[in-house]
């Protein structure tokens, strides 16, 4: 039914309003997600102020994260409300739904979504129905089962883990400063890194600068007080960069003293002990999983096919293979490489790879709406650049090898050019204009991830809760990982 008013089944509900002619549904509000909307708005503008067309945005976050600029964030180089985009100031001829997408039957071409509101058990999801379906929920965080890892891991894909990490390192710092316990302060300055990728090395990188700037305002603390270990399966890191960049980034790592294992693996973390494959172990309070990445788990509840690796398997024109009306970018989705010289590659999921496929997947929409034919993808791929912390970086870019200063200057160039709107652009440039002229600063805010606890303590005449950042409420805080 392509007219009247949306009617859900059952008591999961519909989107209000009238249907228009075209709705275009997009699925996640990551690159991939954001840009095709951006693209879409911009290319339909006049179908969509008429009501001829519509575009819903499905995403669980009501802004979209430029990633690349996490370990800046984490590092306090650049305030956390920058790394992020408002996709209602950015999507404003879009309407924006706050949920889940929990399963897509595109043989009857609806989309279940959970949101807020939705209940325990299922009463109030809302049930989408669309013309065509944009695929990008983007990825999670790949684990393993190692022993510990989810009472103990801390991950690293989104602006809460990046600012609560800065503030769990501060934290740690405060508690060896404070105890007389020798095995408590080793522990609490010892930091454990798994993999080796842009997100471990770059997020490392930049908390080790931190922590050593940060050491010099603690009279019983010092730089070599603090143990850094990064440990990839692996024979390297950062491949994206090219074998000889990632042996540089080895040797520049372990001149700051920071204990790089390749070709090892975390085998446990119970007790808050990090047991490696090499039999080493390390007592620990923070351990960092940055190993690898999957597919969302809601392409596993569609009916679109998908590779052995869970990834929706894709034509050149980022149409869903033998599907009409499906598309998919980014991470979720198997793209062939049409520049590659051997057959069957598949390009990268990457940041660069997904700016570029959203502006393809939008275009190919609007002209398959016109009854025009679809454009394959085809980009090479023009490099890597990863900061290896303050005026220190990598860079492999159309063949050129950069190292030091200028590889870091040109990761920082690279990305200000790539962060979405120029609100954004300015804000972050001014900040590290900012940087340069003041002392970082060296402020952990931990207790905001429980704001309500000293107020409950007190409404219930309990004994003053202490300094803030104490535990919350025995009915606010999460379950207990201390030691």
């Amino acid at each position: 039914m392509r007219h009247g008013m949306v009617m859900g089944p059952d008591s999961r509900g519909a989107l209000p309003g009238t249907r228009p002619s075209v709705r275009i549904l997009v699925v996640g509000g990551g690159y991939v997600g954001m840009y095709t909307a951006l693209r879409l708005q911009r290319k339909l503008r006049q179908r969509l102020r008429s009501g001829e067309a519509e575009i819903v945005v499905v995403t669980p976050e009501p802004y979209m994260t430029y990633q690349p600029f996490l370990p800046e964030a984490a590092a306090g180089s650049i305030s956390p409300r920058h790394v992020v985009v408002p996709l209602r100031r950015v999507l404003k001829h879009c309407k924006i739904v706050i949920g889940e997408a929990e399963r897509v039957d595109h043989a009857k071409r609806t989309a279940t979504v959970t949101t807020l509101a939705t209940g325990e058990d299922g009463t109030g999801a809302l049930e989408i129905p669309y013309d065509e379906i944009v695929l990008a929920p983007g990825s999670v965080s790949r684990t393993l089962p190692v022993p510990g890892l989810a009472e103990f891991g801390i991950g690293f894909k989104t602006v809460e883990e990046a600012i609560g990490l800065r503030n769990h390192v501060i934290e740690q710092m405060d508690i060896a400063s404070a105890t007389r316990d020798p095995a408590v302060r080793d522990a609490a300055l010892t930091f454990v890194f798994v993999g080796g990728g842009y997100a471990g090395v770059e997020a490392l990188a930049e908390l080790e600068d931190m922590a050593r700037y940060t050491s010099r305002y603690y009279h019983n603390i010092k730089p070599s007080d603090l143990r850094w270990i990064l440990v990839e399966a692996t024979g390297r890191i950062l491949p994206e960069v090219g074998e000889a960049m990632g042996g540089y980034a080895v040797r520049e790592l372990r001149g700051r003293n920071i204990d790089v294992r390749l070709d090892t693996r975390l085998d446990s973390c119970e007790g808050r002990i990090a047991v490696l494959s090499d039999g080493s172990r390390f007592p620990t309070r923070t351990l960092v999983w940055t190993a690898g990445v999957k597919p969302a788990p809601v392409l596993a509840s569609t009916d679109l096919p998908l590779t052995d690796r869970g990834r929706l398997r894709c034509t050149a024109t980022l149409s869903v293979d033998g599907v009409e009306h499906a598309w998919a970018a980014g991470d979720a989705a198997a793209v062939p490489d049409l520049t590659s010289s051997e057959p069957g590659t598949e390009t990268a999921p990457n940041a660069q790879h997904a700016v570029r496929q959203a502006k393809v997947l939008a275009d190919n929409i609007v002209a398959t709406l016109a009854g025009r034919p679809a454009e394959d993808y085809r980009h090479s791929y023009a490099g890597s650049v990863a900061s290896l912390g303050l005026h220190k970086g990598v860079a492999h870019v159309y063949g050129r090898k950069l190292k030091g200063y200028p590889a870091w200057l040109m990761h920082r160039v690279y990305h200000l050019s790539r962060v979405p709107t120029f609100n954004r652009k300015a804000r972050v440039l001014a900040e590290w204009t900012l940087a340069g002229l003041f002392k970082r600063e060296i402020v952990s805010l931990g207790s905001l991830e429980h704001p309500r606890a000293e107020f409950a303590l007190a409404a219930r005449g309990d004994v003053h809760p202490g300094p803030v950042g104490d535990a919350p409420p025995k009915d606010e805080r999460p379950p207990d990982t201390s030691d």
